[in-house]
């Protein structure tokens, strides 16, 4: 009997597609990228006592383009080696909750008994379910480590792709802020466009995320503009205080 591709079948039977499948990596760089970059811009900015004329916009293009790429480089290293982090850590507290199985199965017993219980079965049923599952300590393992440690399986996780994802948010959406610099003289109404192209790459990560997973579209769009909204306004303060 062949094993079923659950892969395949979520992006067939489900219509899950690559969105969704790298919504978390997708929402984390972008929003990473854009506050990123827009703090460069809103940095100098904030420094200038005259806008970011004085500055220029090659400064803020260096500088922005140096951040986005070590930056997103870093996003995505980063988030390779923690999914290879969490690959680890999970095998090995599996094949320990398999030694505690094979040492202490009573007691193993009666904490997969409890789950059950706590999860909705009726006590006769959960008694039934823990003795049949008792003989297949694969299986036990598994309700064990999702139940029991909070831990979900991550073998069907690519870390490559994880970090590929993430490095690609966050180089496509931390460019937008500097767009206005690439198109026009550095001057105080260049700063303003920034800003509205900064706003406009942070509806766009939001609307992104609405059409993922289908939530209320004022809570998915407005919680990234906040965030986002809220990093670059203390980036921007901080130039001031700083450039005084």
């Amino acid at each position: 009997m062949e094993h079923l591709d659950w892969q395949t079948h979520r992006r067939e039977a489900h219509a899950l597609g690559k969105t969704q499948e790298f919504l978390k990596q997708i929402v984390y760089g972008g929003n990473d990228g854009i506050v990123t970059t827009f703090a460069i811009v809103a940095g100098f900015a904030g420094a200038s006592a005259d806008g970011v004329a004085q500055i220029g916009g090659v400064a803020v293009l260096v500088f922005g383009l140096a951040n986005l790429f070590a930056d997103a480089v870093s996003m995505g290293l980063g988030e390779f080696l923690s999914a290879r982090s969490q690959h680890d850590l999970y095998r090995a507290r599996r094949q320990a909750e398999l030694r505690e199985i094979a040492r202490n199965p009573e007691q193993e017993r009666m904490e997969l008994f409890e789950i059950l219980r706590q999860r909705g079965l009726p006590a006769g049923e959960a008694d039934t379910a823990t003795a049949i599952l008792s003989r297949h300590p694969q299986i036990m393992a598994d309700l064990m480590m999702t139940y029991e440690f909070g831990m979900q399986d991550p073998d069907e996780e690519n870390p490559a792709l994880n970090g590929l994802f993430t490095f690609m948010s966050f180089v496509i959406f931390g460019s937008i802020p500097l767009v206005p610099y690439f198109l026009f003289e550095p001057t105080q109404e260049t700063f303003y466009m920034s800003i509205g192209t900064t706003l406009s790459a942070l509806i766009g990560l939001g609307l992104l995320r609405f059409s993922a997973t289908r939530e209320r579209i004022t809570r998915s769009v407005g919680e990234t503009v906040l965030v986002g909204t809220i990093c670059a306004i203390v980036a921007f303060i901080v130039g001031w205080l700083v450039g005084g």
